[in-house]
């Protein structure tokens, strides 16, 4: 099968789910519980394992509450070393999304990516922050400043977009023209407006850039905030935007996909959208239009 790369993704409900608890024991749940379906993913054969967004608590961006920050820590931190050492024992890299403290004051949404040897590649922080009803994230994360980086792992090239990131197809053509092989996209998203489009944005990024992608997001009612049901249908499509698999709604699931990275080459030999860009012709895109 050429250059196959078993990816998995986890989806869970909040360990928790009381948001009441102090917050370093709703936390320790949260990472109890992920490296138990980290275990899990390790004995279906993933190599490349992402988890969804902020996954050691539950989405509080439904609140503006100050209390959160304490939520946030440093990348590389107490965090990513425990799952430094998980992910050298299984041979796995991981993709960990994490509310990051850059400095008193400075917080961000960010993901820290993981080798398979344990060493720690770099991170992203989100790009895009939404600022609505029930999705408050202004009040606790800047924008990112990182850019769109692109991580060699033991296995294949990664990247990361995070949830209202998918929003946006700029960063997603850059992340494909930095090298993606495959792009985790960590959700935390509720059924309502944007379900619709849940199935539609990402299999077209990955058709529009020839390259894989592993969109994951949460299940079950998070209290205490009661945002809505987040409806899980984690999946991994190819470049062909077909879909290789996909999550249940409402169950705790590690979801895994044998993804054929020659398959890469030759959807880029079919359509042709690189060598057929003209960036010299997109300039108005980075000007401030009517």
């Amino acid at each position: 099968m050429g250059r196959t790369v078993r990816v998995g993704l986890i989806q869970a409900s909040d360990a928790a789910n009381d948001g009441d608890l102090p917050i370093p024991e709703i936390q320790q749940k949260a990472l109890d519980k992920h490296i138990g379906m980290i275990e899990e993913a390790a004995k279906k054969g993933a190599q490349v394992v992402g988890l969804q967004e902020i996954f050691n608590g539950p989405y509080f961006c439904p609140s503006q509450d100050p209390r959160w920050y304490a939520a946030a820590e440093a990348i590389p931190g107490p965090t990513t070393e425990t799952l430094q050492a998980l992910a050298k024992k299984h041979s796995m890299a991981l993709v960990v999304p994490l509310y990051e403290r850059e400095a008193a004051g400075i917080y961000y949404n960010s993901a820290a990516v993981i080798d398979a040897d344990g060493k720690y590649l770099g991170k992203y922080r989100k790009q895009h922050i939404p600022q609505t009803s029930g999705f408050w994230e202004k009040y606790y994360f800047k924008p990112g400043n990182l850019g769109y980086p692109v991580f060699q792992t033991q296995y294949c090239k990664v990247g990361v977009y995070i949830c209202y990131d998918r929003h946006f197809p700029e960063g997603a053509r850059l992340l494909g023209l930095h090298g993606t092989e495959v792009l985790f996209n960590p959700s935390a998203t509720v059924a309502g407006l944007s379900q619709h489009l849940w199935k539609i944005e990402q299999p077209a990024h990955a058709v529009a850039n020839n390259y894989f992608v592993a969109a994951s997001n949460r299940v079950g009612v998070e209290k205490p905030w009661n945002l809505g049901k987040f409806y899980g249908t984690s999946y991994i499509v190819d470049p062909r935007g077909q879909f290789l698999a996909t999550g249940s709604e409402d169950h705790d699931e590690v979801v895994v996909a044998d993804c054929n990275l020659e398959l890469i080459e030759e959807v880029r030999r079919t359509w042709q959208f690189y060598r057929d860009r003209r960036p010299e012709t997109y300039d108005d895109m980075t000007k401030l239009l009517p």
